[in-house]
């Protein structure tokens, strides 16, 4: 356990050392085929577990961490935009290294690397399966084997997600601050750029299906509070390769944080507030002319896949099909893309 304190910045998690995390909402793809970057639906809600004492389970409490509301078959992706210096953070899926496959531990790995460098990732979307890809998080109920966890352990115990960061160590942080001073300087003394497009992740217009219920017209069952993360659809998207030597990170993590995830029915009845409602008409996105993105870095080197999270089944295998219409973006959609924080987040043991 480390002493870093985690805390809720509105819908952001700040972690010791600048590292920003926001939970986005977005469109679940085909799992079929690869494909452009989704967009933002806006960010998750969160709240501290702890100040739920009295509803949530009690396994809650001894991990600890902040909780998230989200529906059946949901997708995700995590915003590291607003981390203010260099940070090597692990995501976990179940415990599972959503970068390397491998178990989750309190080490930094390079044999594979089990870590994103910030901020030089800007995001991430799912788990490094392929070259150059990503699958997409989904939200799947524990039980049913689905979770990337379920999958690569062969049980399914934790759930949620893991997030742990290290900052850089004092030497190589004061090199990194005084480089930023001086291309600062530079930069005032240079005119000032054309405006920039919309970032990835910008909020889109509210298009709800016309039910209200999810894409498919019914409502997702009822499943337990705890809910975990498979996969869906593979998207175009490269994890990036550290390319600092490994001494430049802190030897110890800053911070950490268990993410719970939860059906909107637990949410209302632990909370006594209302979830977001239900995801967005992903055909009805597609058909307005919103956009869609692609990202490329050239200087950027692909982290590799593992052959472990490579053969992670999407979550069609144990749901079934999905049958909501699929309306491809045509070119032009797909543009390219170059509060006073709260208390502490209580961790716990896990």
């Amino acid at each position: 356990m480390t002493n870093g304190a985690v805390r809720i910045d509105g819908d952001s998690l700040l972690l010791p050392g600048g590292v920003r995390v926001r939970f986005v909402r977005t469109l679940r793809l085909p799992e079929k085929g690869t494909h452009a970057l989704p967009p933002g639906l806006g960010n998750f809600p969160l709240r501290r577990v702890e100040d739920y004492a009295s509803t949530v389970p009690g396994e809650w409490l001894d991990r600890g961490g902040v909780m998230l509301p989200v529906y059946l078959r949901e997708a995700m992706w995590l915003s590291f935009a607003g981390t203010v210096e260099p940070g090597a953070l692990q995501v976990g899926v179940g415990k599972v290294c959503a970068v390397s496959g491998k178990p989750w531990n309190s080490r930094l790995s390079r044999g594979p690397q089990n870590y994103l460098v910030l901020p030089r990732q800007p995001w991430l979307d799912g788990i490094n399966s392929g070259t150059g890809t990503v699958r997409q998080f989904v939200a799947v109920p524990l039980g049913m084997g689905a979770t990337v966890e379920g999958q690569v352990t062969g049980e399914e115990k934790w759930g949620g997600l893991q997030l742990q960061s290290w900052p850089l160590a004092d030497g190589p942080l004061e090199a990194w601050r005084e480089e930023q001073r001086r291309a600062a300087e530079r930069r005032a003394a240079m005119p000032p750029p054309p405006a920039p497009m919309a970032a990835y992740g910008a909020p889109a217009p509210a298009m709800m299906s016309a039910s209200g219920a999810g894409w498919g017209g019914a409502p997702a069952p009822r499943a337990a509070a705890a809910m975990g993360l498979g996969v869906g659809g593979s998207m175009r998207q490269e994890v990036y390769k550290d390319d600092r030597p490994a001494s430049d990170w802190a030897a110890e993590p800053s911070g950490r944080v268990f993410v719970h995830l939860v059906t909107p029915p637990e949410w209302r009845r632990i909370t006594g507030e209302e979830p977001p409602p239900s995801p967005v008409d992903r055909a009805a996105y597609t058909r307005a002319g919103l956009p869609w993105f692609d990202y490329y870095d050239a200087d950027g080197e692909d982290l590799a896949p593992t052959g472990t999270l490579g053969g992670v089944k999407p979550v069609g295998d144990w749901l079934g099909d999905d049958h909501t219409p699929w309306q491809e973006p045509s070119p032009h959609q797909v543009k390219p893309l170059g509060d006073a924080p709260g208390k502490p987040v209580a961790d716990g043991d896990w």
